[in-house]
Parts: C-alpha cells; sequence; structure tokens
C-alpha cells in the first residue's frame, strides 16, 4: 500500500492539490492537446471539426485504470495517455501530430507552474494585507525592541508588523515579475529545432504562428526560441527560490510571535477544547507559527535541492532531473500553500495583552532611554566615548541588580555620577526623557504609513486575491 504525500494531505488545500493530482495532471495535457490541435487546423492542417469537438466533450472523462492498463502494455507513459483521449474521444488519431512527449510534458508542468505560482501570489497577497491591518492597528501600541533578543530601545508593535510587510512586498513585486515574464517551453520537438512541426505545417511562418498561438491560449505571454528538449532547470531553481524567499518573512514574523507568546505579550490564538501539551495542562504552545517556522525551513531545504537541477542537462537534455523534479516543484507548492493558509489563519485569530505590555516597558524604560541620556550628555560637553562609557558601566551594574530581583537603581546611580553631575544632568532632567515614553519611538508611525503607501498600489493589483479568507487548518 503506498503512502500519502503528507505535505499534500495534511497542509495544501484542495485547489492545489487538484492542479497538481494525476486527473489535474491528464486534463492539462488534454487541453494542450487540443489547443495545438485547434492551432493546426487553423494553420492548414486537415483535422475536422468534429474531431476537435468530440476531443473537447470527452477532455474530462478520465479513466486512470484504463491509462495504467495500457502503460503496462506500451510501457510508455505519454503514449498510454494518448491512447486513452483518442479512445475516449472515438475521434480518430489527430492529437499529438508533430510532438514529441516533452512537447507536452514540460508545457504542462509550466503550466501547472504558473497556475500554481498564482495561487501563491494571491495568497500570500492577503498574507501582505492583514501584516498591514495588524501593523495599524497596533500603532499605538508601546513596544520593547530588542536586537540579539535583548532590550535595546522603544518601537511601536504596529511598526514590527510593517517591518515583516515590508520584507514580504519586496519579494511579492519579484515573484509577480518572475509569473507576468515566465516563458513556455512551446512546441520545439525532440532537440528543440520544431524540425517535425516544420515538415508538418511547411513552413517556418506557420510554426512561429502555431507557437504564438498556443501560448496566448496557455495565458503565457511569451516563449524561449531555443531550448533543447526541456526547458532550462534553472527556470525551476528560481521557481523555488522565489517560493523560499516569500516564505522568509512569514518565518521571520512567526519566530517573533513565538518569542513575545513566551513573553505573554501576545497570543497567536488559542481555541476553546485546544490543548497544548499532552503533559502540562497549563500550556498554550505556538504551534501554529511553529509550522510556519517548519514549512519555511522545508522551501530552503527545497531550494536547496532545486539548485541542483540547474545546469545539470546533458546537450540538448535528459530525464535525470525527473526523480527530483517530481518530489521538489509539487512538494515546494504545497508547502508553501501549507505556510500561507497557517499565516492567515495567525493573523487572522492573534491577540495581544496591552498590560503584559505596558509592564514591560516600564520595565525596561530607563535602559532604553539610555541613547537619550548618551545624546544629553553630547549636548552638555560631556565627550561622546566618556559619557557612553559612564553609561555602559552604570547600565550594566543596574541590568545585573535587576535580574537579581533587585531595584536597578539606574537613574539614580546616573545622575550620582560626577560627570554627569558636573554637567548638570540631574534626577529631574533624567525623569523627564522617561515621562513619555511614546516619544522615544522616533519615526515608527511615519514608517508604518510609508510602508503601506508603497503597498498600495501592488495590493489593488492583486484586490480580489488580498480578500482571501483561509480554510480550517489542522
Amino acid at each position: 500500500m503506498a503512502n500519502l504525500n503528507v505535505l499534500s494531505a495534511r497542509y495544501a488545500t484542495p485547489p492545489l492539490n487538484d492542479l497538481f493530482s494525476e486527473e489535474g495532471r491528464i486534463l492539462a495535457e488534454r487541453e494542450l492537446w487540443i489547443a495545438v490541435m485547434k492551432a493546426q487546423q487553423e494553420l492548414g492542417l486537415p483535422i475536422p471539426a468534429e474531431a476537435i469537438a468530440r476531443f473537447e466533450a470527452a477532455k474530462s472523462r478520465i479513466d486512470l485504470a484504463r491509462i495504467a492498463a495500457i502503460e503496462r502494455r506500451t510501457r510508455h507513459d505519454v503514449k498510454a495517455r494518448i491512447e486513452a483521449f483518442v479512445e475516449a474521444a472515438g475521434a480518430g488519431e489527430h492529437i499529438h501530430k508533430g510532438m514529441t512527449s516533452r512537447d507536452l510534458t514540460d508545457n504542462v508542468e509550466q503550466m501547472q507552474i504558473r497556475k500554481a505560482g498564482r495561487m501563491m501570489l494571491g495568497k500570500y497577497s492577503a498574507i501582505l494585507r492583514r501584516l498591514l491591518d495588524r501593523a495599524d492597528a497596533y500603532r499605538g501600541v508601546v513596544l520593547t525592541a530588542r536586537t540579539h533578543h535583548q532590550p535595546a530601545q522603544a518601537t511601536l508593535l504596529g511598526r514590527r508588523f510593517a517591518m515583516w510587510a515590508e520584507e514580504l512586498l519586496e519579494h511579492l513585486v519579484a515573484f509577480e515579475r518572475f509569473l507576468d515574464e515566465y516563458p513556455l517551453r512551446g512546441i520545439k520537438g525532440p532537440v528543440g529545432t520544431q524540425f517535425d512541426m516544420l515538415t508538418l505545417l511547411g513552413s517556418t511562418e506557420k510554426v512561429h504562428q502555431l507557437e504564438q498561438r498556443i501560448a496566448k491560449l496557455l495565458g503565457f505571454s511569451r516563449t524561449l526560441h531555443a531550448p533543447g528538449q526541456v526547458y532550462p532547470r534553472s527556470l525551476d531553481l528560481a521557481l523555488v527560490q522565489h517560493l523560499a524567499l516569500l516564505a522568509a518573512p512569514c518565518e521571520n514574523a512567526a519566530k517573533g510571535i513565538r518569542l513575545m507568546a513566551g513573553y505573554e505579550l501576545v497570543t497567536e490564538g488559542f481555541r476553546e477544547g485546544q490543548v497544548g501539551s499532552s503533559a502540562m495542562p497549563h500550556k498554550m504552545n505556538t504551534r501554529s507559527a511553529e509550522r510556519v517556522c517548519g514549512l519555511a525551513e522545508l522551501l530552503k531545504m527545497y531550494a536547496d535541492g532545486a539548485s541542483r537541477l540547474a545546469g545539470d542537462q546533458w546537450e540538448e537534455g535528459d530525464v535525470s532531473c525527473s526523480v527530483l523534479r517530481r518530489v521538489v516543484v509539487p512538494d515546494a507548492f504545497y508547502a508553501s500553500d501549507g505556510l500561507c493558509e497557517t499565516m492567515l489563519t495567525i493573523l487572522r485569530d492573534m491577540g495581544i495583552f496591552p498590560a503584559a505590555i505596558a509592564r514591560e516597558c516600564a520595565r525596561y524604560a530607563p535602559f532604553l532611554a539610555t541613547t537619550e541620556f548618551l545624546a544629553l550628555a553630547v549636548k552638555r560637553g560631556i565627550g561622546r566615548e566618556e559619557a557612553h562609557e559612564a553609561i555602559r558601566r552604570h547600565a550594566v551594574a543596574a541590568a545585573l541588580r535587576l535580574r537579581n530581583g533587585e531595584e536597578p537603581r539606574l537613574m539614580e546611580a546616573l545622575a550620582g555620577d560626577p560627570l554627569f553631575q558636573k554637567a548638570g544632568l540631574t534626577r529631574e532632567v533624567l525623569e523627564q526623557v522617561l515621562d513619555d515614553v511614546r516619544h522615544f519611538v522616533g519615526r515608527a508611525g511615519e514608517q508604518i504609513d510609508e510602508v503601506r503607501r508603497r503597498a498600495e498600489p501592488f495590493l489593488e493589483r492583486h484586490a480580489r486575491e488580498a480578500a482571501y479568507e483561509p480554510g480550517e487548518i489542522l
């Protein structure tokens, strides 16, 4: 008994599974055959209109058992699918004229890739919109920003979401361009010279017209001019790298949510009846954010795998890439689909704990103000490095006291330092800096607006897709 593909079964949605299913691939092959027949007829090949109509009527009548039986006899998968389609249509042998197996399989795989890529572009557009929505919703929440996982300065929680949104936007624009310019291999024959189609149609002009019509029927803006038996597998590497790059900002966001949840600042959403641990009943694990991180890591692994495809074709082509591609290409989309559904669920269901966020800011407020204390010291005539060393010495001592459960007393220590006393930096002057922690966030609010403005043209182009709502996830 064969085992299920866990990515397909557990994470991918029905539309994507349908696209890469056996029936989905055969349906795409039949669409390509019909497109080629129509173009050939228009260019003078004697194919009866009734025959084309019969093939169109039989397009969805897919008998997998019959195809398997023919393949056992012929020992050739494409030959089996040709015979099965001709039988289903009962219209004579009009498909696959002037074509080789790779004219069928490569173009169909590119059709699948482009359709699946459009699905992912749409779902990541929805993630971008929701990241920006969270950025707007949390623009009033002052947060302790961290670098190296240490309290650094103040920021806005909304600005953190805008940071992730901007990263995603960069990769979305690049992926949109990749899909718009993604080239179809076209009908090129066994070694790419189009000899068979030229012989069949009788002129170079008709061969060019065939290519243009097929590309247009299949939704491609252009075709390659001189590929070999297969389209360049470096295109597969470019594809999977794009998918890994799109996952990266989501992984950053998921890790940020996991870390914030560990400090009880946010929740990814924990439903009634959900269990966090079989041993520790109190736990509310960020299991969805962890899933996003796991799927993103898997995509990086697939990008590494796809790098083995690029540059590995002999002469005009071979099939040494087929095993790797059968795993990497569909699985990269399954992983991307699962990641998108999970990330959208998190962004829909998550919540924050403002009181805990405020307590953390109050705890670290004197430390978050040290860069402003440094600026004040410089303005009062103290040397920059001299002031930095004094603040560093007192701040480290205060941090150690805080970690030992004692009062940090940083303000007292700074105000009592002879260097600060001489410059007139009294306790009262230093305390004024802490009167309103919001002023520590700098241009954070403006930056949220700038990212939103920059994203708007993209979101307008993909307004319908950006409105997508995720289904239920396990």
